[in-house]
């Protein structure tokens, strides 16, 4: 599959925490270190997404936020 996002990183579920209508979804990635992604509960159920599995963080954003401390 070619996407235009550039932004990947590969990695394993780690956890899946499903509510009524979402679902946060942990994957362990090299750098940096973990990602969640906020994604509808019926996009786990239809990807087949279950912990251990291998997974793509794919992203593609039009803004970044940027704090101090």
């Amino acid at each position: 599959m070619e996407i235009s996002a550039r932004n990947k990183m590969n990695g394993k579920i780690t956890d899946i925490k499903t509510g009524g209508v979402m679902a946060s979804v942990k994957i362990q990635v090299e750098e940096p270190g973990e990602i969640t992604a906020l994604i509808t509960k019926e996009s786990v159920e239809k990807l087949g997404l279950k912990e251990g599995d291998d997974a793509t963080a794919i992203i593609k954003s039009t803004e970044i936020i940027v704090g101090k401390e």
